[in-house]
């Protein structure tokens, strides 16, 4: 097949060459047997072209070198994977870093810097919801002793008394409390040591056919009375009352002067008179 191709076209380069042989030779003997000048001009134009043409196809004629690929001199596929398997495969190589070699020790903590300046002060915010009420506390433990304040008496009296021209203070001649002895037994009053509210009670037996009137006194001012009318059996009167008392005040049991016969009995057998107090509530400053 290759060669009847080469064939045909040294046959083909034949023919173009004898076609323009024959093309030069007549513009040659048109432009000098014609006497028209514009007609002369014109072969003359068209033998040059031809003669230029005819160098281009004399250039283009020239046989050339057989075409060869420039990958010719490489093995076929087939060869190149025998080639391929044939050569040992090389090695996978993976990067191994030891970090306990690069890794240092631990250095020492560094100094502690110094303290920014404070921030300013934001604005209060607004007030919480009121929290729901929480569970009952335990009972706290009992309160040093030395620091309760108390004040308490109980005293009586073995002797009658009757009224004279003036009022008489009843004095006690028996104590059955006095703690801290703010009673004092000379002149039969109490005196307030402690500001505070207070329990006071009087108890005394009456005179046959004879009046019984008596005053539960703070300072000199009337609190409660004892009273019982004459009468021809002796019985038991009892008076109490709560007073709110300052420091310095004074309680007492005064018997009414002669004014109205009065007596109240006692004997030394038993104590038929008593008076008592002592302190409710101290007040809190």
């Amino acid at each position: 097949m290759g060669g009847r191709v080469r064939e045909r076209g040294s046959k083909g380069k034949k023919t173009e060459w004898e076609f323009c042989s024959v093309l030069f030779l007549y513009l040659s003997l048109l432009s000098s047997l014609t006497s028209c000048g514009i007609i002369r001009d014109l072969c003359a134009i068209m033998f040059e072209f031809g003669f230029i043409c005819l160098l281009v196809h004399l250039v283009a004629s020239v046989p050339q070198p057989p075409c060869r690929r420039c990958c010719d001199h490489l093995p076929s596929l087939d060869d190149a994977a025998n080639l391929r398997d044939s050569v040992p495969a090389m090695p996978e190589v993976r990067t191994y870093i030891n970090m306990t070699i690069l890794k240092g020790d631990k250095g020492d903590r560094g100094e502690r810097g110094t303290p920014g300046k404070p921030g300013m002060e934001g604005s209060t915010g607004p007030h919480g919801a009121e929290g729901p009420k929480g569970a009952k506390g335990q009972a706290g433990a009992p309160g040093d002793a030395c620091k309760t304040q108390h004040s308490a008496f109980s005293v009586g009296r073995r002797k009658s008394l009757h009224s004279v021209d003036n009022y008489q203070a009843l004095i006690f001649d028996t104590i059955f409390v006095n703690s801290p002895e703010h009673f004092d037994m000379f002149v039969g009053k109490y005196r307030c040591r402690i500001p505070g509210i207070y329990f006071f009670n009087v108890n005394v037996h009456t005179w046959n056919f004879k009046e019984t009137y008596l005053h539960i006194m703070q300072n000199e001012s009337e609190k409660a009375i004892v009273y019982a009318q004459p009468s021809e059996r002796s019985i038991m009167q009892s008076q109490s009352v709560m007073l709110s008392l300052q420091e310095g005040d004074e309680v007492w049991v005064r018997l009414y002067k002669r004014e109205r016969e009065n007596a109240i009995y006692s004997d030394d057998v038993d104590i038929y008179i008593t008076f008592n107090g002592y302190l409710i509530k101290p007040e809190t400053k």
